[in-house]
């Protein structure tokens, strides 16, 4: 059997190099991001034979964790909360997401100075609000009229954000800052393959000029895609009152979990993701459309000042705000699998409600999760050893 460390390479392998390092550098820093940087390992480990796996089968996130929610501006022109990344979307029982995210929270809050009994009683609320909402057989919504606590301070001081200052912050004369941060130089190869598409793309929408690059350069966002195509590109915005817009386009290698299950077919891999984020979030983002570039698939999406994710760092020792965030969550799991519900294999509503009665599934969830929690940690020690010791570099 491969060594965790082998396992990580492995997985990794093919990446852009420059970026691969921004990611072992980031996974070096704290155990959470450590998590975040290695979806494959978490269902590597699962076990595939267990009574857990005996539950609905839902069109999970597959990368469920706590900075994978946050807002976006959907095709209404509102802003909402939602999960919102979508990569490693596939059909599976239900737990594997639950399990995935309430290992983060046990991780997390040891980054965010909670106790072990304080993060197991924000388990305990994110189940309870899951639960109550399957119950429920409707899926709900989070904007800025329905969120509380810190997630409706969040929609509020997105409403004064300007797309335009967003744009001026990233650009200067007319040209993508470089700075190793959000961006790095693209080669000149790329940059025309790039273009190409994007022209390509345009001239299939209404206002094809538009789309008429400006500048496009490497995008550096995320830790667990880190290392693979990724894009920030602007674009002239012709016709429109608010001048240049900022686009991301990302290549989409397929999901992790791919070879454990059998899966629906999909066209391409960013299709999968398109469909089942459309389907998963409460109303579908603006702009959100699939690629093919020299026969592989890619996202592309708008950048926007009202994307963000929930800072939990600011909770300032107020427990009762944590409880709001983990509460809101777990209802938005929950929407997310009802609104799947019945679609390409995934269970009909009359099963989550069932499913939302059982009493046999928790317990040995939360006791699953507590045993792997501590498995991240020494996974992640015995990773920082072999960064040190320059196995990364």
């Amino acid at each position: 059997m491969s060594t965790l460390i082998q396992r990580i390479q492995d997985f990794n392998q093919g990446r852009d190099p420059e970026r691969l390092t921004l990611k072992y550098q980031a996974m070096r820093r704290d155990a959470f991001v450590f998590l975040r940087g290695t979806c494959h390992l978490f269902y590597e480990d699962y076990p595939q034979e267990t009574f857990l796996n005996q539950v609905p089968a839902a069109w999970i996130c597959g990368d469920l964790h706590l900075e994978n929610f946050g807002t976006y501006k959907a095709n209404n022109r509102l802003v909402y909360f939602d999960l919102n990344d979508f990569d490693e979307t596939i059909l599976a029982p239900c737990t594997w997401e639950l399990a995935r995210f309430l290992t983060s929270v046990l991780i997390g809050a040891e980054t965010l100075n909670v106790s072990h009994n304080d993060a197991l009683k924000l388990c305990e609320h994110f189940l309870q609000h899951y639960i109550q909402t399957l119950r429920s057989g409707k899926a709900l919504w989070l904007e800025r009229s329905t969120a509380k606590g810190m997630i409706k301070q969040l929609l509020k001081d997105l409403k004064n954000r300007s797309r335009v200052d967003f744009i001026d912050q990233r650009t200067e004369k007319g040209k993508l800052k470089i700075d190793g941060k959000k961006t790095l130089a693209v080669s000149e190869e790329d940059y025309q393959t790039v273009e190409q598409a994007i022209h390509q793309f345009g001239e299939t929408q209404e206002k094809s000029k538009f789309f008429k690059v400006l500048d496009i350069a490497k995008r550096i966002a995320g830790t667990g895609s880190l290392g693979l195509e990724r894009y920030a590109i602007l674009i002239h915005g012709k016709g429109s009152k608010d001048g240049h817009y900022l686009l991301d386009l990302k290549y989409q290698q397929g999901s992790s979990l791919k070879p454990i299950l059998e899966q629906p077919q999909w066209k391409n891999e960013a299709e999968r993701v398109i469909s089942v984020q459309c389907h998963a979030q409460a109303v579908a983002p603006a702009f959100f459309s699939a690629l093919e570039i020299e026969e592989r698939s890619y996202t592309l999406k708008e950048l926007l000042p009202t994307q963000d994710r929930l800072h939990l760092d600011l909770w300032d020792g107020k427990f009762s705000r944590l409880e709001k965030v983990l509460q809101a969550m777990g209802m938005l799991v929950a929407s997310a699998h009802l609104r799947t519900g019945g679609w390409k294999g995934a269970a009909i509503i009359d099963e989550w409600m069932a499913f939302g009665e059982r009493t046999d599934w928790q317990i040995p969830l939360l006791e699953y999760v507590k045993d792997y929690h501590q498995q991240v940690k020494n996974d992640w020690q015995h990773f920082c050893a072999a960064f040190d010791e320059g196995e990364f570099n």
